[in-house]
Order: C-alpha cells, then structure tokens, then sequence
C-alpha cells in the first residue's frame, strides 16, 4: 500500500509538471498556485520514499539537517552575499524565515536533495567505507544536486521569483552561486552520514528508480521550460550537466542487477 502512494505521487507530481511545461509551451501562464503545489508534491513523494528507502528516523533526520543547513545558509547568503553572491527573494514564494528566506525553498531544498543523496548512493562503490565514503558521497552528492541549477536559477530569474544584485558571468547567475549551492549540499551531507554513522542505506533497484524519476522529471522539466521560454543556453546546459549524472547512476544499478543475476 505504501509503494502504491509513493507511486501515486510521484505520477501526481510528473502531471502537474507536464501541465506547467505544457501550457507555458504554449504560450500561457500557469497560475502562480502551481509552484508551491508542485513543489509540496515533488517534497511529499521525497519523504515518504525516505521514510521507506532509510526508515523514518533517519528520513526525519534528513529532513531536519536539509532545512536547517539551508535556512542557515540561505539567510546568510540574503544577509550578507556570501555562500551564493548577493541577492534577494521576492514575495511571490510565500512566507519568509527572518523575512530573509521563503520557507518553501528549504522544502524545494529536500525535494531535489533527497534525490541526490539517492543517486550518489548509487555512484559510490557499496565497498567504500570510513572517511572515503563519507566525502565521496558528501562531494558527488553536491554535484548531482548543483547540476539542476544550472537550468532552474536562470529560469527562476526569468520568473523574478529572487533577484541577483550583480550580473553574474553565467546567464546573470554569479558562478560563486554554484560553488554555494555544492556546499550547502556537501555540508548538509557530511552531517546526515555523520549522525547515522555512515552506513549505506539499503539499496532496492526499482524503488529507488522512482527518486531517480522524480529528479529527472524537475530537472528535464525545467530543460524543456527553459527552451521553450527563450532561455536556449540555460537549457542546453542543464541538459549537459543532468544528463552524465542520470545515465552514470541508471548504468550503476543495471550492473548491479546484472551482477545480482549471475
């Protein structure tokens, strides 16, 4: 029943996404609702694929260390400009912590975090143990997650959801932006695997398929927003950064699954 409901949001949340590129594809607007709609339903399939994949005191767990190392972060980078450059957020997401950060970024932050985690689970050798895991999965894990905003920042732009207060080399984005968004998630990660004493997660091929679904539907989504909404550069640069993560992971679980056979 509970891989049912999982499954169901993840169905869920890729229609609402079809239906927000689908109508800006053809030159409409979806209502602004749509955003956090998405967004809660994209965090609502993350968590209860964590509570499944890692059991819920380490999914709780998680989310706790995802929501306050990016609120943390976040508040700094809009207070002071360092983590990402200078910039500030409109009122189009919602409330705001301290009036600085919406709170619906630190769930957007978990819906493509928790993904990540999953996928640099995959990427790093299962054998790998101590000190070499921890990194490696702390490290590609940040570049896994990094790669989505390569084409999400330009469009959020685009959509004067925040606002950068210089004009950044990379499509108006400060390249420092990219450089914080890997720390966030590097030292969010290396606190997570700290406290659960940095033992693998168990590993089901199909199911966790369904995280890897759910990052590729957000990130080729955006893609195909991007295209479509004369932002060809951004687009064509989140394609070429998600894809090498998508195809790396989806070939280490068709080896393992092929190993598993034999």
């Amino acid at each position: 029943m509970r891989h049912k409901l999982i499954l169901a949001l993840l169905v869920l949340y890729g229609l609402l996404v079809v239906y927000v590129t689908v109508t800006l594809a053809a030159g409409g607007s979806a209502p602004g609702v749509f955003v956090p709609i998405c967004t809660l339903t994209g965090f609502s399939f993350c968590l209860l694929h964590a509570g499944e994949r890692l059991g819920w005191k380490k999914a709780l767990l998680l989310l706790a260390f995802v929501f306050a190392v990016s609120l943390i972060f976040e508040s700094l980078g809009v207070a002071t400009g360092l983590v990402y450059g200078p910039y500030h957020y409109t009122e189009k997401l919602g409330p705001k912590f301290l009036g600085l950060v919406p709170y619906l970024i630190a769930v957007a932050w978990f819906m493509m975090m928790y993904p990540s985690l999953v996928m640099a689970e995959w990427l790093i050798p299962h054998s790998w143990t101590g000190a070499k895991r921890l990194l490696s999965v702390a490290a590609i894990g940040g570049l896994v997650m990094t790669a989505w905003d390569v084409v999400m920042d330009p469009i959020m732009v685009a959509a004067n959801h925040w606002v950068w207060e210089v004009q950044g080399a990379f499509f108006g984005v400060p390249l420092q932006n990219y450089w914080g968004w890997w720390l966030t998630v590097f030292a969010t990660f290396i606190l997570y695997l700290l406290a659960t004493r940095n033992r693998p997660s168990a590993k089901e091929a199909g199911f966790d398929r369904l995280a890897i679904a759910a990052f590729m539907i957000t990130g080729y989504g955006n893609v195909i927003n991007a295209l479509t909404g004369n932002l060809a550069g951004p687009a064509l640069a989140g394609f070429f950064a998600l894809t090498p993560w998508v195809l790396l992971t989806w070939m280490s679980i068709s080896k393992n699954n092929a190993q598993k056979a034999n």
